[in-house]
Parts: structure tokens; C-alpha cells; sequence
């Protein structure tokens, strides 16, 4: 069976016992239904109604359409009328059948602040004595109104003190409750809560407040709604209805009363009383109809019997409702409404139970593990915490320096930034012709990056150690031509011999590929700074991010010693790059290997574009008849001479000597130099870069935090308890988790209770 079909069946028309008990009279029903308000009751004193749908009958109607009277009349006692207060927040009734005097306990449910707000934990306050006359009632209730609506003052002063009653309530309507525990011989087992009647026009902000107030109520599944209808209005008109029936379009946890049948006009009860007929497909509410005093009756002071009898006499002695058949007269009266509703609750009440017990075991893990989510709260020993937090940071930034695997690792995030560094100062080499400019157009590339090595592949001494296909296609902007070279050492001449050059030739050369190291090496640099501290205020971040205060006191701290690393890394880069335009090398066998190499290169290629005749010999062009006949003429010529082993390898030898040979050496000295330059720097600065900036963050790291925290020495405790607190977020999210931990703690006491 369904929820919904359990809540109708519970609501159905109730039937005469067999045995001759009926209703809250029954002996065997009566001590199950107390126990169940009970419970009830007490689970809402622990506030779980905030995380649990308590079982609950909310009296909803219009104002005027009877509510108070109806109250009234079910609970045995005097509402205020005087100052309309009764109707400015919800009052909730738990009726108990007891043996000993009546009395009646008034107290106060608070739910929300002093500014509205919900609390994270609901309470109960005493609202003075019990009560032992009912003729008290009224007057203490009218008190507790006015409590409820000054949050600003102290409750206790409205118990017995004559405060200006004239004077205008801070709230004009409030969630906060008064609650009646009323205890008699007379009253029925049985416990609502009184709803502020809904407006019709009036002030807008007012009747906003009234609706959502009771929406609180009735939009929950376990909400039995008790909708007040006044039989003096139109039924269409009256808000309380459309206003059920939207959060209960099916009207399975609705029951209607009717109110004031004597204001019927006459000749039109039919269409009323046809609501209280249990077939009525119009109408699938279950309605009951009521008669409660007139005003001029309270006036009068009439008592709860005396209304009682003439209630009762009025459905039995007034034409139409006298004649009604058997099933309407079981809705006639407020006896037989009362022992529905109690019916109705405890029933929903015993079948929400174990649902209640497993809800509230879900929500304890939920809230339990929500708990446990949130970072510890502040340790009792600042001191130590703050640090252990550091001495945890510090150890935390030294294994990022040292390198940690994965493709987020700080040096796998500059290894392309590296790459990319060693790249461009490789294509810093200078781009040495060996011929003149104004032939440079009619001879072919002689450098080692071609645009076509398949044509003149790179020397075999540099493809072993170089990947050619980095290397740009040649650029004759930025070429130098060995009349270049000439023209630069012929205008360094000053006292030195002929054939003779200054040194100061191949340096400005040198620093001439140096100056552009620079960009490269900054470039690197700023990268690697900018990983470094991204990555380490990254872990700033994850280690003290409950800690907001200290968060930003480390991150500011952290951040100037980096800086401080980043001016010295400037200083040493600037130191290697001045040192580089200083040309210099102890690894004379690597600088002699390349420059014999160069030179050969160099002098080969000048050979060959310069002499058409070596070209051919060079290029192997033996296979043409022409060539082979001018080759063979000469040598024979030769070797009649008596140079009998002279062979077409030892032509060359034959030519004279190069005039740029000198310029040719320079070319040799400046380019095997710049290998020996080349290899040195790319491995030096991203290495000074690791010493002095990544692994240097971590020199005396600890000790510039704990001074900049100022941990140590007076004052030392305050400046580490003030650093750990919490952000408010956290702190405020840690309390409400943990008062909700309490009260369904509370909740739970209360319904093992029940099932032990």
C-alpha cells in the first residue's frame, strides 16, 4: 500500500466499535495515542523538525473563518482576542487526558533569531508557572504573543511585568511558537499547531509573510492539514482552500471543517452539506462541520460545557442538519471531529515511525560524514600546530625542488621551456661564408643548416651531435662573407706584423652571438620562475586553506623570499653572460678538434666554388671525356717531370696561396669557439637556474617563516592563535553541522526509547 493510500485509509469515515468503544474513549487506544504525541512533542523539543518531516495537524484558514473558536473548542480554553495578537505566529497545542487537576505549561518554541534568522539549534524556554486556572489562560498566552513578537527583550520580562502593552511589537509576525501543554480528565488526546490566519488584502509585505509561514507547514508530506472553511463566505473565494490544494492537489492528508452554519442563509445549507457526504466525487476532502459560540456569547462569558451543549443541541434540534441520515451526523460536532484528527495523527504517527528511525540514521552518517570532510578545527595549542603546519610546508617545497614524477612535476613543466632555450641559442651560430658577397648569389649554400641536405648534407662532425633539421633555411641578411671578416681584421690593424690580426677581431665576433643569448636566457628564467611560484603558492594554498589568515601571511612571506631568490638568479645570469664575452676555454683538445675541422670545412668550400677545375676533380666529374682528357694531359705533363707519384688528390696543392686565408682562420677560431661556448652555456644557466632559484626557495626556508610569523619570542601564542583561526564560512558550517549532530542525537535517544 502507498503512502497515499495509507494516509486516506487512516482518514477514512470512522465506524462505531463492536464492542461498544469508540474513539479516544477506548481504554486500549488512548495509552498508544499519548505515547505517540508524546514522542512526537519531544522530538520537536530537540529541534529535529528542522531535519526530520514530523508527523503535525496545521490548522489553516482565512482570518474570521472561526479558527480561534475552533481551537477553543477542541483544546478547552480562552484564546486573546482583544489585541489580535493570538493570530501573529503559530501556536502549537499538545492535549493529554490525565488524571490530578487541570493545568496547562506555557513555554516558548524559538526557531529563529532576534533577526529572523533560522538557529542551528531550536529550543524550548519555560514561560512562567503552570497554570492551574483556566481563566489564566488567555492572559498568559496574550504574554508569550508579545515575547515572541519583541525578540529584543528579555522574555522573563513579560511573565509579570506591566510592560507598556500599548506600545508597537518589533516583529509583526514571527516562526517562533507558543506552546500549551494542557493536561485535564476532560481533554482528548491530541496535539496541533495554529496557524496565523491567511490575509485577504491588507498590507502586501504582511500577507507575503502569513503565506510563507504556513507553506512551511503544509508543504511537508507529513503535514495533515486541518483547512477552516467559514460557511458565510463563497467557498470558491477563500484563499485557504486553493491554497490546501495546491500542496495537496490529491487532498489525501486534508480535512475540512466547516464553521458558522448558523450564518447560512436559509434555503442554501444543501450546498454546504453536501461536502459532508463521504461519496461526493466534487468534493474529495473529508469534511466535518462545527458550531462554536457566537461573539456575543464569549462576551457573555459562556463556558466550555455550556458551548458543548448548545453546539450539540443545535445539530439536533436545527432544521436541516436534524434530519440528516447517520453517516452525516458522524461529521456533525466538534467531539467527532477531534477523535478523527487524534485517530488520523496517531496512525500517521505509528506508520512514519520506523520511516522516522531510518531517516534519522541516514541523516547522523550524512552529517557525521560532512563533519569529517571539513578540515580539524584550530588545535588548543597554537603554537605547535603553527609549527607543524610549517615544518610540514617546508618539507612539502623541498621534494618539488628535488622533482616529483608525473606531467605535472615542476621540472617535467620546464623540461619544453629548456628544449626550447637550447634551441634558440644553437641557431645563434654565426653564419659563415666562405666567399665574397658579390658572388654569394652564384654559388650554392656552404653552411651546415641547407635548405637541401640531400644535395650538401651538414658536415659529419656536427650531424653527430646536432639535429640539421632545427636549423632555419640560410638567411643572406645575416650572413657574413669572408670579405666581411677581411674588412673588419684589415681595419683592427694597428702596430701588429702583416698577415698579423688582433685578437679583438674574433671577440667582437664572440660577443656578437653572446648579446643574443640574452633574450633566450631571460626567457627560461621567467618561466621557471613563474612555474616555481605558481607551483609552490599552489601548495601554499592546498595546506593552508582553512587557515585564511595564514594562508595570506605565508603566501606574502613566501613570495618576497622568492623574490629575493629571483634578484640573486638575475645577478648570476648577468654574471655567466658577462663572463661569456670574455672569450675563454681550458678544453683546448675540444676547441683545436673543431677549428681543424671548420678550417678544412672552410677552405674546401672556397676551393670549390673558387676554382672551376678543383670543383669538377672534387665533385667527381671523371665519368665526362673531356674532363678526363684535360686530367690525364696534366698529369702526364707532371709526372715526366720526375714526379712520378704525383697523383689528381695532390692538384690542389699546386695553386697558390689564399689571400683570405687569414679571414678563413678567424671564420675556423670563432666558429669551433662558439661549439665550445654553446655546449657550456646550455648546460650552466638552466643549472644556475635549479641552484640559486628552485632548490635556493628552499634555503633557510623555515627559519624566514617563523620569523615573518613571529612565532617565537612574546606575544608568540596570540599571533599563532589569531593566525588559526578559521574563515567564518568554515567555522559557522562546523557549528551548524555539529548542533545538527547533537539534536539528532537527541531525536535518536528519544525513539530508541520507543522501540526497545
Amino acid at each position: 500500500m502507498s503512502d497515499t493510500e495509507s494516509f486516506t485509509s487512516s482518514t477514512s469515515v470512522p465506524r462505531p466499535d463492536p464492542e461498544g468503544a469508540v474513539g479516544l474513549l477506548d481504554p486500549r487506544h488512548s495509552q498508544k495515542r499519548r505515547q505517540m504525541l508524546g514522542l512526537i512533542d519531544r522530538l520537536r523539543g530537540t529541534g529535529a523538525q528542522l531535519d526530520l518531516d514530523l508527523p503535525v495537524i496545521a490548522v489553516l484558514g482565512s482570518q474570521s473563518a472561526g479558527k480561534s473558536s475552533l481551537i477553543e473548542s477542541i483544546s478547552g480554553i480562552k484564546l486573546p482576542r482583544a489585541s489580535g495578537t493570538c493570530t501573529r505566529c503559530p501556536t502549537e497545542c499538545l492535549l493529554t487526558r490525565a488524571s490530578g487537576p487541570w493545568r496547562c505549561a506555557v513555554s516558548l518554541r524559538l526557531v529563529t533569531d532576534a533577526r529572523g534568522a533560522p538557529l542551528t539549534q531550536p529550543h524550548t524556554v519555560g514561560f512562567g508557572d503552570p497554570i492551574f486556572d483556566k481563566g489564566d489562560v488567555a492572559e498568559r498566552i496574550r504574554r508569550a504573543q508579545l515575547a515572541i513578537l519583541s525578540p529584543g527583550i528579555d522574555c522573563d520580562r513579560f511573565i509579570d511585568s506591566a510592560l507598556d502593552d500599548a506600545a508597537e511589537p518589533e516583529l509583526s509576525f514571527s516562526s517562533n511558537s507558543v506552546c500549551l501543554h494542557i493536561y485535564g480528565q476532560e481533554v482528548d488526546d491530541l496535539s496541533f499547531v495554529d496557524l496565523p490566519g491567511l490575509i485577504v488584502g491588507g498590507n502586501t509585505i504582511d500577507r507575503e509573510l502569513v503565506q510563507k509561514l504556513a507553506e512551511k507547514y503544509i508543504e511537508k508530506s507529513s503535514c495533515i492539514i486541518l483547512l477552516t472553511i467559514a460557511c458565510e463566505t463563497d467557498f470558491e473565494n477563500q484563499i485557504a482552500h486553493k491554497l490546501a490544494e495546491e500542496f495537496d492537489p490529491q487532498g489525501s492528508r486534508t480535512i475540512g471543517v466547516l464553521t458558522k452554519p448558523d450564518r447560512i442563509d436559509p434555503g442554501e445549507e444543501d450546498q454546504w452539506i453536501r461536502f459532508l457526504n463521504p461519496e461526493n466525487s466534487d468534493r474529495p476532502l473529508d469534511f466535518y462541520c462545527v458550531k462554536n459560540p457566537a461573539s456575543q456569547a464569549l462576551k457573555d462569558g459562556i463556558t466550555w460545557e455550556q458551548a458543548r451543549r448548545a453546539e450539540h443541541e443545535f445539530f439536533s434540534q436545527t432544521a436541516p442538519w436534524a434530519t440528516l441520515d447517520w453517516l452525516y451526523t458522524q461529521r456533525l460536532g466538534t467531539e467527532k471531529l477531534t477523535q478523527r484528527l487524534a485517530r488520523t495523527l496517531t496512525d500517521l504517527i505509528t506508520r512514519r515511525l520506523p520511516e522516522l528511525q531510518n531517516e534519522l540514521e541516514k541523516l547522523l552518517a550524512a552529517t557525521e560524514s560532512s563533519i569529517l570532510r571539513l578540515p580539524p578545527p584550530p588545535s588548543d595549542d597554537p603554537v605547535a600546530e603553527v609549527l607543524r603546519f610549517i615544518g610540514a610546508f617546508t618539507l612539502a617545497v623541498e621534494r618539488l625542488s628535488e622533482g616529483i614524477p608525473g606531467d605535472d612535476g615542476l621540472f617535467q613543466t620546464l623540461h619544453l621551456a629548456q628544449a626550447a632555450f637550447q634551441k634558440s641559442i644553437r641557431l645563434s651560430a654565426p653564419d659563415f661564408r666562405p666567399f665574397e658577397r658579390a658572388i654569394a648569389r652564384s654559388v650554392s649554400p656552404v653552411l651546415p643548416y641547407q635548405p637541401d641536405p640531400a644535395e650538401v648534407p651538414p658536415p659529419h662532425f656536427l650531424t653527430n651531435e646536432e639535429d640539421e633539421k632545427t636549423y632555419p633555411l640560410q638567411d643572406d641578411s645575416k650572413a657574413i662573407f669572408i670579405d666581411d671578416i677581411m674588412s673588419r681584421a684589415n681595419d683592427a690593424v694597428t702596430r701588429e706584423l702583416p698577415n698579423n690580426y688582433p685578437f679583438i677581431v674574433k671577440k667582437q665576433l664572440i660577443v656578437g652571438f653572446v648579446d643574443k643569448w640574452d633574450i633566450p636566457a631571460k626567457t627560461l628564467f621567467l618561466k621557471s620562475r613563474q612555474v616555481l611560484q605558481m607551483q609552490v603558492l599552489a601548495i601554499v594554498n592546498e595546506r593552508f586553506e582553512q587557515f585564511g589568515f595564514l594562508r595570506q601571511r605565508i603566501a606574502a612571506i613566501v613570495s618576497e623570499h622568492i623574490r629575493v631568490r629571483v634578484l640573486e638568479t638575475e645577478k648570476r645570469l648577468d654574471d655567466l653572460q658577462n663572463m661569456e664575452k670574455e672569450p675563454f676555454t681550458r678544453n683546448g683538445h675540444y676547441f683545436a678538434d673543431y677549428r681543424s675541422k671548420f678550417l678544412a670545412h672552410y677552405k674546401a668550400l672556397r676551393r670549390k666554388e673558387s676554382h672551376a677545375f678543383i670543383k669538377d676533380l672534387e665533385d667527381e666529374n671523371k665519368g665526362n671525356d673531356e674532363f678526363n682528357k684535360l686530367l690525364n694531359t696534366a698529369m702526364s705533363s707532371i709526372q715526366s717531370l720526375g714526379f712520378r707519384n704525383f697523383t689528381a688528390n695532390d692538384i690542389p696543392r699546386l695553386l697558390p696561396p689564399d689571400p683570405m686565408e687569414s679571414a678563413i682562420e678567424i671564420m675556423a677560431d670563432v666558429r669551433a669557439y662558439f661549439q665550445v661556448a654553446y655546449k657550456r652555456f646550455v648546460d650552466i644557466v638552466p643549472m644556475t637556474i635549479d641552484l640559486v632559484l628552485i632548490k635556493g626557495v628552499t634555503v633557510d626556508l623555515q627559519k624566514i617563516l617563523l620569523v615573518g610569523l613571529g612565532v617565537k619570542g612574546p606575544g608568540g601564542f596570540e599571533r599563532c592563535h589569531q593566525l588559526l583561526e578559521e574563515p567564518e564560512g568554515v567555522s559557522a558550517r562546523r557549528k551548524e553541522l555539529v548542533k545538527r549532530r547533537e539534536r539528532l542525537a537527541r531525536a535518536r535517544e528519544e525513539l530508541v526509547d520507543v522501540f526497545v
